[in-house]
């Protein structure tokens, strides 16, 4: 079977990203899935938005396990952050609401902005 190209662009994007470029893919690819939960929990499929969730709920997994919570104070504060996150995700599960998705939508969207800065500003000073 072959692939789709759009699939080996997109596995090829991610594979040759740098670290910062990473994050930002993750903040994406959650607040994808979680914009679609909700479009779901709306149509009162709640098979997809269930599905839909749990995908959000890994990338917020993963952005918590790729912290170094031996660099100091910021670390230990996303993570506790992005476990909250992870409690409301599944919170909106339980219970089939979407409040719970826009306060993470909400979060997410605030630190993909500050994260997006703070990789402008490395490209502008020319830091790796």
């Amino acid at each position: 079977m072959t692939e789709n190209p759009y699939q080996r662009y997109r596995a090829n994007a991610v594979e040759t990203a740098d670290p910062g470029r990473l994050i930002l893919l993750l903040y994406d690819g959650a607040l994808r899935f979680i914009n679609q939960a909700e479009q779901a929990l709306e149509g009162q499929d709640y098979e997809q938005a269930h599905y839909k969730l749990l995908r959000a709920q890994d990338i917020i997994a993963e952005l918590m396990g790729s912290l170094d919570l031996e660099q100091g104070e910021l670390a230990g504060n996303l993570f506790r952050l992005y476990d909250y996150m992870h409690y409301r995700l599944i919170q909106a599960n339980i219970k089939k609401s979407a409040a719970p998705l826009q306060e993470v939508s909400a979060m997410l969207k605030s630190l993909r902005e500050s994260w997006q800065e703070v990789c402008r500003q490395r490209v502008a000073v020319g830091s790796p």
